[in-house]
C-alpha cells in the first residue's frame, strides 16, 4: 500500500482519487463482461459466428478501456479541456466523413471503417462536447464579455445537424437534453427556458413529420400496432425472470432477441439474474449520478462543477433511455447501456467519460469546497493554543 508520505504520480493519484466512483465504474465494467457470456453467444450463432465471438471482442475492448479510464483520470482540468477540444474536432471531422464514406447500416451512416476497427465517432463526440460546453459556460460566467453561451449554442447546432443527418435521433435527444441541463445549471433565464422548450417541441414535431421510421416507432409505442417484436420479446424476458431469474445461461427467450447483446442487454439480465439484479444495477447507475451531482455542487470552480454535472447527467440519461426502452416505457431506440452493452466505441467513449469524472473529482487544493474550508477554520479556532 502506498504511503501518504511518499511523493509520486501514482501515489498522489491513489490518495486523491474518489474510490467510490472508481469502484462503481469497475463494477459496471466487470458486470458487462459477465453479461457478455450470457447475452452474446445466441446472437453470434444466429449470424453464423462461433459462439464466443462477441465475448472475445468484448474482452478485447475491456482492458484497453480500463487503461484509458485510469490514464485519463491522471489529467488536470486544463489537460481535460485540451484533450476534449482535440477529441471534439476529430469526432466532428469523422462524423462528416461518415456521411459520405461511412458504412451504411439500416439506412444510417454512423460508422467509419478503419481497417480492423469500426468507429462510431458520435460516441466520442459526446463527452468532449460536454467538457467544451462546460468550459464555454464557465468562461461566460467568469468574463461576461466572452460570448460563451452563444458559442455553445452554435456548437450544439453543428452537433445536432450532423446527428440528424446520419440520422441518429436518439443521440440527438440525449446530447440536447444534457446540454440543456448544463445550460440550466449555468444560470439561464426563464426566457431561454421557454425558448428552448419551444424549439425542442418544434424539433420533435419536425422529426415525426420528416423521418418515417421515427413516426413509425412512436405510433407503435402509442398504439401497440405494427412490428413490436423486439420490445414484446424483451418484456416477456423480463417477466419470465421473476425476482431471482432463471439462472446463468438458463434463459431461453433471450435467444429470440436480435439485439440481446447491445440494446436489450437489460432484458437478458432480468431473465437470467432476476429483477433484484436489475434493481441493483440501476442503483449503481443512480449512485454514480447522485454522487457526481453532490460533488459537483460543492466545487468552487465553475468549470469543474458544470463538467462533472454534465458528464454524470450524460451517463445517467443514456442509462435511463436504454432501461426505459427495455421496459417499454418509451419508443424503441438503439442506445447502449454504459459499460454493460457490447460495443467497442461505446465502451471506450464511456471509459473516457469515467476518466474525466475521476480526474475532475480528485481532491486538489482548488477543489476544496467552501464547507470544508469553514470546517477547517472552525476546528483551528477551537484548538487551544499552548501556554507561552
Amino acid at each position: 500500500m502506498s504511503s501518504r508520505a511518499k511523493k509520486g504520480l501514482i501515489t498522489d493519484w491513489w490518495w486523491s482519487v474518489d474510490r467510490w466512483f472508481l469502484a462503481a465504474f469497475l463494477i459496471l465494467m466487470i458486470g458487462g463482461m459477465v453479461l457478455s457470456f450470457a447475452a452474446s453467444p445466441p446472437v453470434a450463432e444466429k449470424i453464423g459466428l462461433e459462439p464466443f465471438h462477441f465475448v472475445k471482442r468484448h474482452a478485447l475492448f475491456l482492458f484497453p478501456s480500463i487503461a484509458v479510464m485510469l490514464a485519463t483520470s491522471l489529467l488536470t482540468p486544463r489537460g481535460i479541456r485540451r484533450m476534449s477540444i482535440v477529441m471534439l474536432a476529430a469526432s466532428l471531422v469523422i462524423m462528416v466523413m461518415a456521411l459520405f464514406f461511412g458504412m451504411e447500416v439500416k439506412g444510417a451512416r454512423r460508422w467509419m471503417d478503419f481497417g480492423p476497427l469500426t468507429v462510431q465517432p458520435s460516441e466520442f463526440m459526446k463527452p468532449a462536447f460536454v467538457v467544451v460546453c462546460a468550459w464555454l459556460f464557465a468562461e461566460r460566467s467568469r468574463r461576461p464579455d466572452v460570448p460563451g453561451n452563444l458559442f455553445s449554442i452554435m456548437l450544439l447546432l453543428v452537433v445536432t445537424a450532423l446527428l440528424v443527418a446520419q440520422p441518429d435521433l436518439g443521440q440527438t435527444i440525449l446530447t440536447a437534453a444534457t446540454w440543456s441541463c448544463m445550460f440550466f445549471m449555468a444560470g439561464l433565464s426563464w426566457v431561454w427556458i421557454v425558448m428552448l422548450g419551444g424549439i425542442g417541441m418544434v424539433g420533435f414535431l419536425g422529426a415525426y413529420t420528416v423521418f418515417p421510421h421515427v413516426a413509425s416507432r412512436i405510433d407503435r409505442f402509442l398504439t401497440g400496432e405494427g412490428d413490436t417484436y423486439q420490445v414484446d420479446t424483451a418484456r416477456e424476458a423480463i417477466l419470465s425472470g421473476g425476482w431471482l431469474g432463471q439462472g446463468p445461461g438458463e434463459g431461453t427467450i433471450k435467444r429470440m432477441l436480435p439485439d440481446s447483446h447491445t440494446d436489450f442487454a437489460f432484458s437478458v439480465i432480468a431473465e437470467e439474474f432476476g429483477i433484484v439484479s436489475c434493481m441493483a444495477l440501476a442503483a449503481v447507475f443512480c449512485f454514480v449520478v447522485l454522487r457526481g451531482l453532490t460533488i459537483a455542487f460543492s466545487q468552487r470552480d465553475t468549470f469543474n462543477r458544470l463538467a462533472i454535472s454534465g458528464l454524470v447527467m450524460l451517463f445517467g440519461l443514456q442509462s435511463i433511455i436504454n432501461m426505459a426502452v427495455n421496459l417499454h416505457l418509451m419508443p424503441a431506440k438503439g442506445m447502449t447501456l454504459p459499460f454493460i452493452s457490447y460495443g467497442g466505441s461505446s465502451m471506450m467513449a464511456v471509459a473516457i467519460s469515467a476518466g474525466f469524472v475521476l480526474a475532475l473529482t480528485r481532491k486538489r487544493a482548488e477543489n476544496v469546497s467552501q464547507t470544508d474550508r469553514l470546517v477547517e477554520r472552525t476546528l483551528a479556532f477551537q484548538v487551544p493554543h499552548p501556554a507561552r
